[in-house]
């Protein structure tokens, strides 16, 4: 049987890592600046994961959620303490997508109401009404775009506004930095406006934190940078530190029901194991704070490059924009200076999401790497 290939690939094939470094079948080793679309936030194989889940492993990895599993418990005490949101409620599932798809339907549900409001260059996934509501008709099939969904540009409130006082709008999902869509943000006044039209018109606000949740922004998550308490928010990549697990936090004013929603595998004692040893070495190495660090140094350091028009994003979530498409330049990158970096639908954006461990020493072998990447390309021109 042949594998169903729609993933593009690097001729590259990693068989052990540590921390930021990943090493292939050859032994040669890679700077991890991108942790596999930002899903690695605690570094490569940290010591005390893995002996957490392998702990886990030897007791129980897996029964259904008809049983008492007092690790989601701790999960969610543990989650709520370290993001602010005690008061909130936790359903777990198993990725990114289905966090969004549980958090639309959460919104139609409580407002009796289908349409979405998104916004331009948006990712929130693949599957049903969460591709439906990502801006790239290349990935929505005819069944997904049955969704009513309207696209907004960012910061122009007035637009939004104009859609909500229509009545049928159920929710507005948002990313605080965008991902995929290329590290674009809403300005603090925006996001405030925003939060208080969707509570003048009962419409519900979901943030979407799958990317820049669970520290990578410098606070917990990206939007309380803000000021603002969404309705819903949904996790997951850097929730499980490679280990498959998404969730989202919902407000008190929602009332959960017996199999309003539901999941298989979500919340399994493996996956709240590794989830809770995530938060624990992110609150005991402080690693918000060394996102916040790393990313001033970055902003610095990153000066002595002409060549790059914009710095984007914020925390460890960054991005380097040129007048050029990338694309060349993130492969020399990957395949002759052995640094991982990542694309975006901007295609000249190169992103860095490196894991919340990098150091300033990192820092300065990308920047060296990428001053020499440019300076060949020129050359080859």
């Amino acid at each position: 049987m042949n594998l169903f290939y729609v993933y593009p690939l690097y001729p590259i094939t990693p068989v052990k890592a540590l921390d930021c470094t990943i090493t292939d079948e050859n032994g040669i080793e890679y700077l991890d600046l991108y942790s596999g679309h930002g899903v690695i936030s605690i570094g490569h194989t940290q010591p005390y994961y893995v002996a957490k889940v392998k702990d886990q492993l030897d007791k129980l990895s897996f029964y259904s959620n008809a049983i008492q599993n007092p690790l989601q418990v701790e999960l969610a005490d543990k989650l709520g303490k370290l993001s602010g949101y005690t008061d909130y409620s936790l359903f777990l599932c198993s990725s990114g997508a289905e966090a969004n798809e549980n958090a639309l339907k959460m919104a139609s549900f409580h407002t009796n109401k289908a349409r979405v409001v998104s916004f331009e260059n948006a990712f929130h996934g693949r599957t049903s009404a969460a591709v439906a509501t990502t801006d790239n008709p290349k990935i929505v099939a005819p069944m997904n775009a049955q969704q009513a969904v309207t696209f907004l540009p960012l910061n122009q409130i007035d637009l939004v506004e104009a859609e909500l006082t229509k009545g049928d709008v159920a929710c507005v999902i948002i990313e605080p930095i965008q991902g995929v869509g290329g590290l674009d943000q809403g300005t603090t006044e925006f996001f405030q406006a925003l939060e208080k039209v969707c509570k003048a018109h009962d419409v519900v606000l979901i943030m979407d934190e799958v990317q820049s949740g669970f520290g990578r922004s410098g606070k917990f998550f990206a939007h309380q940078f803000h000021g603002i308490t969404p309705d819903i928010i949904c996790m997951a990549k850097g929730m499980g530190n490679g280990f498959p697990i998404g969730g989202i936090l919902i407000a008190p004013h929602f009332k959960a029901s017996y199999g309003l929603l539901g999941t298989t595998f979500g919340g399994s004692h493996l996956a709240c194991a590794a989830s809770i040893a995530v938060l624990e070495v992110i609150e005991k190495e402080d690693l918000m704070a060394n996102a916040s660090k790393i990313e001033a140094y970055f902003l610095e350091a990153i000066k002595v490059i002409p060549e790059i028009t914009k710095v984007k994003g914020r925390g460890l979530m960054l991005g380097v924009e040129f007048d050029f498409d990338v694309s060349a330049l993130r492969k020399k990158m990957i395949i002759e200076k052995h640094i991982f970096t990542g694309g975006s639908s901007n295609k000249n954006l190169l992103r860095i999401l490196p894991p919340l461990t990098i150091t300033t020493a990192a820092i300065d072998t990308f920047i060296l790497a990428l001053q020499e990447s440019l300076s060949e390309l020129k050359n080859s021109n």
